[in-house]
């Protein structure tokens, strides 16, 4: 049997304590002064014609009534960053507090405490930990699909993550990623249908089943039909030096390894790709999808062999690695960006969708839109200074 939650209901003796982790969003700032951490454009990076044939707004002559603005449109509020600075100010924290207060009936001013986990002068990380009147009904999720909220995120150029705050949220012992754009930039299946000039149809089922738009097994198998010739083992050995990790994701391994985590990677690609990388970053468990070799050894046949890692088998897989190790689900952080992700996020203490698709961010239990996947570490109350210590 699964290990089962073991963290006690909220009592009125004992109001449940609640810790938002806010990230500025430092490579989308609303203004023209970016965060000192902000990704560099590239000299390769396309700019738009600056040409007012290319606009479409109605703000150039036309002949056309249709197109013709019939009144100027409404200027909105100047983003609150442009005002106050590209960094989480005290400013912002204050109208956070605000916020709070007002869509929290009973909560005092008192009862929130700030601390600042990333400490230069441009604070881009702050954790709020505040504790909820007796009898209330509020939760993480509500707060995060609160509509107050929201405005206040899009206001300050933020993104906050609210947890239950437990010693469990602090102490998490299993980590569990997905592979394809999430330990990696790239989706193995894609790069593989490049290679034999099928790449357009394979990412167009790739995309609608990443969405949730398709059942993914049949998807799997309708892509993996495409595949059928490839040469094997060639194709891996030439993906091999394709395969680039997400940024920070080393770092992060690193990290958690030190912090004595059990690591895993559950995929829905492949067995040779996905094996290799949780060698390469030394992953406790790894598990994937077997393809068909032909008899000869020398091609894929664009067939599937055993059980298919869709998303109710990655949630069994978390169960499983969760029961064999002795660890509580409360201590599980699962990370993915697909709406196959989603059932094995539901299940760990912490689901985390990592610069996900649209429609899994609304979904998933926390969203996480960082260039670098060592922001998981805020997440777990870990500063930037203990993670330098964890890294040095």
């Amino acid at each position: 049997m699964a290990p089962q939650s073991s963290i006690p209901a909220p009592s009125n003796s004992s109001p449940a304590s609640i810790v938002a982790t806010l990230f500025y969003k430092t490579d989308s700032p609303n203004h023209a002064h970016p965060h000192a951490d902000a990704s560099p454009h590239s000299p390769t990076d396309h700019l738009p014609e600056a040409s007012l044939s290319s606009l479409n707004d109605g703000s150039v002559p036309t002949s056309n009534m249709q197109e013709y603005p019939l009144e100027p449109p409404t200027p909105g509020p100047d983003p609150l960053d442009h005002l106050y600075g590209s960094y989480i100010s005290q400013s912002c924290l204050t109208d956070f507090f605000v916020t709070l207060t007002t869509i929290i009936p009973g909560l005092e001013d008192s009862s929130i405490e700030s601390r600042r986990l990333d400490n230069s002068k441009l604070c881009r990380v702050v954790e709020v930990t505040f504790s909820l009147p007796a009898q209330s009904s509020v939760t993480p999720e509500g707060l995060r699909q609160d509509e107050t909220i929201s405005r206040f995120e899009h206001q300050w150029n933020i993104e906050a993550v609210f947890q239950t705050n437990t010693i469990y949220r602090r102490y998490k012992r299993l980590a569990v990623f997905d592979m394809d754009s999430t330990l990696i930039q790239q989706e193995v299946i894609d790069e593989i249908a490049s290679l034999i000039g099928v790449e357009a149809e394979v990412s167009a089922i790739t995309h609608a089943a990443m969405n949730g738009e398709l059942d993914f097994e049949a998807s799997l198998r309708r892509r993996c039909a495409l595949l059928k010739g490839v040469r094997n083992p060639d194709v891996w050995e030439t993906l091999k030096p394709r395969i680039t990790l997400n940024h920070g994701v080393a770092d992060l391994i690193k990290a958690l390894k030190r912090l004595g985590y059990k690591t895993a990677v559950l995929s829905g690609g492949f067995t040779p790709l996905t094996g290799w990388m949780g060698q390469q970053l030394g992953l406790d468990y790894a598990f994937a999808n077997h393809l068909v070799v032909s008899d000869d050894g020398l091609s894929l046949t664009g067939e599937l062999t055993g059980e298919i890692v869709h998303a109710e088998k990655k949630r069994q897989h978390v169960l499983e690695i969760a029961e064999k190790e002795g660890i509580l689900l409360e201590q599980v952080v699962v990370v993915g960006d697909g709406a196959n992700d989603l059932p094995m996020m539901g299940v760990a203490g912490l689901g985390v969708a990592f610069n996900a698709k649209p429609k899994v961010q609304m979904q998933a239990p926390a969203r996480l839109n960082s260039k670098s996947m060592l922001d998981l570490l805020y997440l777990l109350g870990i500063s930037k200074e203990e993670q330098e210590a964890l890294l040095g």
